[in-house]
């Protein structure tokens, strides 16, 4: 079983039900984009914080299915339905793309057999590896929980600033649980998750279909690009793929650059010498 974490959007913009007495409370899968033959359903959500809400989602066949999710905005609103989600099950593998993804890039119909399954994720794994050598992390982040925390501020207790945390890791509040003394059990998510970043998604998707579209006997590799075919049939030309810069170019890695694991030291500022022989306004560099 896997999970689903919702953001309701609500006149255009995120929108957190609960403080107003509404709800989100449910989640259906079809299998189609009429949304027509309903597959499974779950609910109601849970909320993990201002905003996010959880569904378990129930055991269905890998492959595509788009969802409605209802919720109502506030106590005796009406109902809310979105049907702009469109998921690619199984969650939680630690992919940042989807081999459904992978296949719209090659022109692949769905559904996809097992052994096409199989072969986009071993490319999909290998395009998430060359990325995590270039950035110098892993794109799939850990949960760490802390108990007993207690927040520097309780203004916004989304904000990872808002707790005693020590790590040059990248940090998301998860979910947190008020223990009622003051105290809380925290769930941080810690390191970079890939896929949550639009750049990665988008590079591990193009490298991984244009890798298995050159692989003889790849998924797709009878969608390359021809150019020619001789008169007789025994040679064919295939056109070259755009050059970086260009519509239809593959990423370059570079375009991840930002994202890179830096290295980084605390800076050790010498001694404030007493006054009156420093300024009051001397901080440090």
């Amino acid at each position: 079983m896997s999970v689903f974490d919702y953001e309701p959007m609500y006149a255009g913009a995120h929108y957190d039900p609960e403080p107003a007495g509404g709800q989100v409370t449910s989640l259906v899968l079809y299998d189609g984009p009429e949304r027509t033959t309903e597959v499974a359903a779950a609910g109601p959500g849970t909320r993990l914080r201002a905003g996010a809400y959880r569904f378990a989602l129930p055991d269905v066949p890998p492959g595509r299915y788009w969802a409605v999710v209802t919720f109502t905005p506030s106590n005796g609103a009406q109902p809310v339905k979105d049907q702009s989600l469109r998921l690619d099950l199984p969650l939680g593998l630690g992919l940042v793309t989807s081999p459904e993804a992978v296949a719209d890039k090659l022109g692949v119909p769905l559904p996809l057999t097992p052994a096409q399954r199989d072969d986009l994720m071993t490319a999909i794994r290998g395009a998430q590896s060359d990325v995590a050598g270039y950035l110098g992390q892993s794109l799939v982040p850990q949960v760490v929980t802390h108990t007993e925390v207690r927040p520097y501020r309780t203004t916004n207790l989304n904000d990872p600033e808002s707790w005693p945390i020590d790590t040059d890791e990248w940090v998301q509040v998860s979910a947190y649980r008020d223990r009622g003394d003051g105290t809380y059990d925290v769930d941080f998510i810690m390191g970079l998750d890939g896929a949550a970043e639009d750049p990665i998604v988008h590079y591990v998707t193009a490298h991984a279909a244009e890798s298995e579209r050159n692989r003889p006997g790849g998924v797709g590799s009878q969608g390359r690009r021809v150019s020619s075919v001789s008169a007789e049939g025994q040679s064919i030309s295939y056109e070259s793929a755009p050059t970086a810069g260009q519509a239809g170019a593959l990423p370059t890695i570079d375009t991840l650059s930002r994202l890179k694991r830096r290295l980084w030291q605390p800076v050790r500022v010498p001694a404030r010498p007493p006054w009156p022989y420093s300024s009051t306004r001397y901080r440090g560099r």
